[in-house]
C-alpha cells in the first residue's frame, strides 16, 4: 500500500517511529483482545459517527470529514489510536464544548503492509467529540471505482465499498475492529446523476439529485459500513424489501430474488423480529469479488447468482442470515470469524430447508461438506480449527476458509442432532437475543453452552467432542455427513457414462438444478479424455455456460485434461467476472503449465482494469508464485 506522509494541524508532529507499528500486544484475555487492529478500545471508544463526504469521479477519491462521538473508558487516556490505511490526513480538531474546534496533534506512522498506518491522535483534554478531515487514495484497497465502460449499462461510472475485514480503514479513519460497535450517519454529496447508497435507512422513493443523507440508529461494527454510487434503480418485492440495481439487470434481480420476504418470514419465524428495518439488496457489478456483503439494510450481491431459476438464490438466505448472526451478534475478533459465517450458513439452511425442501438444504450441504473436505488436505492444523490462534500479523481474508462457514455450520447440526430441534431452535434464538448489538467471543458461546444448553440432555455432548470440534483439526469422525437423494440419481447416471458412453436422457436431466450438475462434474474425477470431454460439452454446453458455478467446476477439469477448445471462454469468463471464488480456481489450474501461466497473465492484463483492488492482489500472488516456482 501506498503511505499517506504523516502530518499535524497547527501543531509540530512527533518523530515518526523508525518502522511500521504492528498492532499492539495483547494486554487482554486473548479471544477478545483484535490483533488485526491498532485501536486500543480499552482506554476509549468510538460510540458514533458522522460522515460528511463528497465522491469525486475523475479523481478516484473520497474526501470530507469525520466527527467521532467518544467515551473514555479510561480516565488517564489521553491518546486516541485509530487505523487508517493510505489516507491523507488534513487535519484533526476537538469540539472545546463551546462550538470552536481546537486544533489536536496527531502522528501517521509509517505503513504496515498487512495493517496500514496508525493514527496516534493527542486529547490531553479528553473531548467528547472530535473531527478529522481527510481523504482517500484512488488505489484504496476498499473502494473500488469503475469507469462507465466497466458498467452494465455503459453510461455513468460506478463505485462501492467492501469494508470486510478490514478494509474499511482505507476509506474512514476508524477503530476498524469488530469489537468496537457505533451509530453512525452520513451526508454525501456526488455529481448529480448518480445515486448514492448506504448501509443505513434509506428511501427507495429518493430522489437522485446529488445530495443524500443517512442514518444508522443501531450500533455497527466498521466491517458493516458500506457505500455505493451509480445508474441504479429500485425494483420493490415487498414493502420492507427491494432491489437496486443498473436498469438493465434490474427486472431481472427482482423476479430472482422474489422469495426474499417468504425469506425474512421464515428467519423471523425461527429466530425472532428482523431489527433492521428495511432489506434491500444491491446487485453490483460481476468485478464484486465476493457473492455477497450483508451490509445491514442493503446487501451487495453478485450477478453472477442470477441464472434464471432461482438455483442460486441461497446465497440471498445467507446474507439475509447474517442480519442475526454476524450483524446482530459480531464476531469480536476476526479469529472467532466462525460465530459469523458457521452461525449464518447454519441459519441459511434452515431458511432455505423452509422454502425450497429439505433435499435443496441437503444437496447444498453436502457441496459444501465435500469441498471443505477436499480443503482441509492442504491446510495447517491450526486453521482447520473454528477457534483460530491469533492471527498476529496475518491479513484477516488470507486467514478466512470454508473452516469458518461449513466446519462451523456442521458443528451447529451436530448440536442440533444430538438436542432437537424442539430444544436447538430455542437455544440459538436466545443466544441472538441476549447478545443483540453486541460483539462476542468463542469463549463467551462456550459458556452461554454450557449455561443454557448441556445441562437441557447433561450426557448428550461429551467434553471430548466439544473439543474435537472447536480447537482440534479436521472434521470429528464421528460427525454424521449430509446425504441427499437427488446426488444418487446423479451419480447413478455418471457412473452409467462412464462405462458406457451413454449419457443420460434429457428426461433427466432436464429437471437437475445447478446443485445437481456441480456433482455431476465434481465427480468426474481429475481428468477426462478428449472425447468424453467433447461429448459432455456437445450435450449439456458447458463451455460458455453463464452459471458461475458450473463455469468454476468445468474449466479447470478441461484445463487439467487438456481440452483446449474450452480455454477461449475460460479465458472470457476471467476478464468478464471478478468474483474470487469463481475465477481462482481457473487461475490455479493455468498457471501450473507454462503455457496456461502465459494464457493467465495476458487474462489478468485484460481483465485488471475491471478487477477489484482485492481480487488483483489474490490473482497477483499466485502469478508471482508460479512465476518463482517456473524458475
Amino acid at each position: 500500500m501506498a503511505v499517506a506522509a504523516a502530518g499535524c494541524s497547527k501543531e509540530p508532529t512527533p518523530a515518526p517511529q523508525s518502522q511500521a507499528a504492528k498492532p499492539a500486544a495483547a494486554k487482554a484475555p486473548a479471544r477478545s483482545h483484535d490483533e488485526s487492529s491498532y485501536a486500543e478500545p480499552d482506554k476509549v471508544v468510538v460510540k458514533d459517527l458522522a460522515l460528511d463526504l463528497r465522491l469525486d469521479f475523475d479523481k478516484k477519491e473520497i474526501a470530507g470529514t469525520a466527527t467521532y462521538t467518544l467515551d473514555w473508558k479510561d480516565k488517564a487516556a489521553t491518546q486516541l489510536v485509530l487505523d487508517t490505511r493510505d489516507l491523507t490526513i488534513e487535519s484533526v480538531q476537538a469540539d472545546d464544548g463551546n462550538g470552536a474546534p481546537a486544533p489536536l496533534q496527531y502522528a501517521l506512522a509509517p505503513s504496515d503492509k498487512v495493517f496500514g498506518s496508525k493514527l496516534t491522535i493527542e486529547a490531553p483534554t479528553r473531548p467528547a467529540r472530535l473531527r478529522i478531515a481527510y481523504h482517500t487514495a484512488p488505489t484504496a484497497s476498499g473502494l473500488q471505482w469503475l469507469d462507465p465502460a466497466m458498467t452494465e449499462g455503459k453510461q455513468l461510472p460506478f463505485m462501492f465499498s467492501q469494508s470486510q475485514a478490514i478494509h474499511a480503514r482505507s476509506w474512514v479513519p476508524l477503530q476498524d475492529t469488530p469489537s468496537v460497535r457505533f451509530t453512525y450517519s452520513a451526508h454525501v454529496v456526488s455529481r448529480p446523476d448518480v445515486m448514492v447508497l448506504m448501509s443505513a435507512n434509506s428511501d427507495p422513493q429518493a430522489e437522485r439529485d446529488g445530495d443524500y443523507s443517512f442514518s444508522m440508529e443501531h450500533p455497527i461494527p466498521s466491517y458493516l459500513l458500506a457505500i455505493a454510487a451509480g445508474d441504479l434503480v429500485f425494483k420493490p418485492i415487498s414493502a420492507r424489501s427491494g432491489v437496486w440495481a443498473e436498469p438493465a439487470m434490474a427486472d431481472k434481480a427482482a423476479k430472482e430474488f422474489e422469495d426474499t420476504e417468504k425469506m425474512i418470514g421464515a428467519a423471523e419465524q425461527l429466530y425472532g423480529p428482523y431489527r433492521w428495518g428495511r432489506y434491500d439488496m444491491l446487485v453490483l457489478p460481476p468485478s464484486f469479488p465476493f457473492g455477497g456483503m450483508e451490509n445491514p439494510t442493503l446487501t451487495f450481491a453478485t450477478p453472477t447468482v442470477i441464472v434464471g431459476d432461482k438455483s442460486l438464490v441461497s446465497l440471498v438466505a445467507h446474507e439475509l442470515a447474517h442480519s442475526w448472526s454476524g450483524n446482530l451478534v459480531t464476531n469480536a475478533s476476526w479469529k472467532d470469524i466462525w460465530l459469523n459465517e458457521g452461525f449464518t450458513t447454519y441459519v441459511q439452511g434452515r431458511i432455505t430447508e423452509a422454502l425450497y425442501g429439505q433435499e435443496m438444504a441437503e444437496m447444498e450441504r453436502e457441496i459444501d461438506q465435500a469441498d471443505l473436505l477436499a480443503e482441509v488436505k492442504d491446510m495447517s492444523p491450526a486453521d482447520q480449527a473454528l477457534a483460530l490462534p491469533p492471527l498476529t500479523e496475518r491479513d484477516p481474508d488470507e486467514a478466512l476458509s470454508n473452516v469458518a462457514y461449513v466446519k462451523g455450520s456442521w458443528f451447529l447440526q451436530f448440536l442440533e442432532q444430538r438436542f432437537g430441534r424442539e430444544v436447538f431452535d430455542p437455544f440459538l434464538r436466545g443466544w441472538f437475543d441476549d447478545h443483540a448489538f453486541q460483539s462476542a467471543t468463542t469463549d463467551q458461546f462456550v459458556d452461554y453452552l454450557k449455561k443454557n444448553l448441556l445441562p437441557k440432555a447433561p450426557n448428550a455432548v461429551a467434553p471430548a467432542e466439544l473439543d474435537a470440534w472447536l480447537n482440534q483439526p479436521g472434521i470429528p469422525a464421528f460427525a454424521s455427513k449430509a446425504r441427499s437423494r437427488g446426488f444418487s440419481i446423479v451419480d447413478t447416471a455418471r457412473i452409467a457414462w462412464s462405462g458406457s458412453a451413454k449419457l443420460p436422457s434429457n428426461q433427466v436431466t432436464s429437471e437437475w438444478v445447478t446443485q445437481q450438475w456441480v456433482h455431476f462434474l465434481s465427480g468426474m474425477g481429475a481428468r477426462l479424455s478428449q472425447d468424453q470431454l467433447k461429448q459432455l460439452d456437445a450435450a449439456y454446453h458447458f463451455t460458455g455456460t453463464p452459471n458461475g458455478e458450473i463455469a468454476m467446476r468445468w474449466y479447470p477439469l478441461a484445463i487439467r485434461s487438456g481440452y483446449t477448445e474450452a480455454w477461449p471462454e475460460a479465458g472470457r469468463f476471467i476478464e468478464r467476472v471478478g468474483r474470487r471464488k469463481l475465477i481462482l480456481p481457473i487461475y490455479a489450474e493455468l498457471v501450473k503449465t507454462p503455457e496456461g501461466l502465459a494464457f493467465a497473465r495476458d487474462a489478468f492484463a485484460k481483465a485488471r482494469a475491471g478487477y477489484h483492488p482485492i481480487t488483483t492482489v489474490s490473482v497477483e500472488e499466485m502469478l508471482a508464485k508460479a512465476d518463482k516456482s517456473a524458475q
